[in-house]
Parts: structure tokens; C-alpha cells; sequence
């Protein structure tokens, strides 16, 4: 019998508007692990990144504090006003001014823009004017109001960076 002359196949490509079933190149597990791996990494260094953020914020308020406190003591001295700082609403402004002002400063060093400093200075303000109504109304001690208006800062902070994480994770 003599010889058949089968032609080689054709590569007939699937019609365009169709796309493939099974990718030309399907991963194998080790792959898939690896780059579950990589992106666990990945998330890992962004929320370690977040938290350092974070602490560094609240380490640049209190050096806010330590350090601005008595420029507004000699200042309120200089001009006869040392009684002001007894009263605990300019205390407590003062204080959420100093916070604000070294926090601000740092996160400018760190890149961010004016909305987010923004944002951050009024998670300064905001939680002690919120509890100056409690205590006007005797409900809370003036004491309480400087302890939990510290408190509800670090929160209300948490909250701000929040709404931007990747504002934050970034750093």
C-alpha cells in the first residue's frame, strides 16, 4: 500500500470575538500560593506602615504639647492673661492647638496635602468641643472633659485616617 500524504494540521485560531475557555497559560498551585503569599506580605507592610503613621502622629502631638505649652504661658503672662489657661475650654484649645500645630507640621513632612491636615486638625478640635456641652451642663467634670476629649481624639484620628487609608498607608 503506498504511502498516505496527510497534510500537517492547521492552527485555526479561535474567532476573535470569542475568548478562550482555558488560559494559554493556567498557573500551577505553587504559583497561586505564592502570590497569595506576596500579597499577604504586601497588606502586612501597608497596615505596618498605617499603625507607624499613626503612633507617629500621636508622638509628634505630645512633643506638640510639651514644647508649645510654655510658649503660650509666657505669652498669656507677658500680656497680664494667666488666668485664661485655668478655665478649661481655653485649656483644652490650647492644648488641641498645640497637638494640631506639631501633627500638622509632621504630616506635612511626611507629604500629605491640605485636606488631610485638614481633617486631621479638626479630629482635634472636634471631640473637645462636642464635650464642652456635657460639662457646661454639669454632666461631666472639667477633668473629664480633658481626659475623654484626649480619648475620643485618638479615635476620632483613627476615623480620619480611615476614610483615606491609602492616604496613610502610603507613607
Amino acid at each position: 500500500m503506498p504511502p498516505v500524504n496527510i497534510p500537517p494540521p492547521v492552527n485555526i485560531p479561535p474567532p476573535v470575538n470569542i475568548p478562550p475557555t482555558v488560559p494559554a497559560h493556567a498557573p500551577v498551585p505553587a504559583e497561586v500560593v505564592a502570590r497569595a503569599g506576596e500579597q499577604t506580605a504586601a497588606r502586612r507592610r501597608r497596615w505596618r506602615k498605617y499603625v507607624v503613621h499613626y503612633l507617629e502622629m500621636v508622638v509628634a502631638m505630645a512633643v506638640g504639647m510639651v514644647v508649645l505649652h510654655p510658649v503660650w504661658a509666657w505669652a498669656f503672662a507677658a500680656l497680664g492673661w494667666s488666668a485664661v489657661l485655668d478655665r478649661p475650654e481655653p485649656m483644652a484649645l490650647v492644648m488641641a492647638t498645640n497637638m494640631t500645630v506639631a501633627m500638622s507640621a509632621w504630616m506635612k513632612v511626611r507629604g500629605h496635602g491640605r485636606r488631610p491636615i485638614a481633617e486631621m486638625a479638626a479630629a482635634m478640635y472636634l471631640p473637645f468641643v462636642v464635650l464642652f456641652v456635657p460639662m457646661w451642663a454639669g454632666v461631666l467634670s472639667a477633668d473629664g472633659m480633658l481626659l475623654w476629649g484626649h480619648v475620643l481624639m485618638l479615635f476620632a484620628m483613627a476615623g480620619a485616617m480611615a476614610i483615606r487609608p491609602h492616604e496613610y498607608a502610603h507613607c
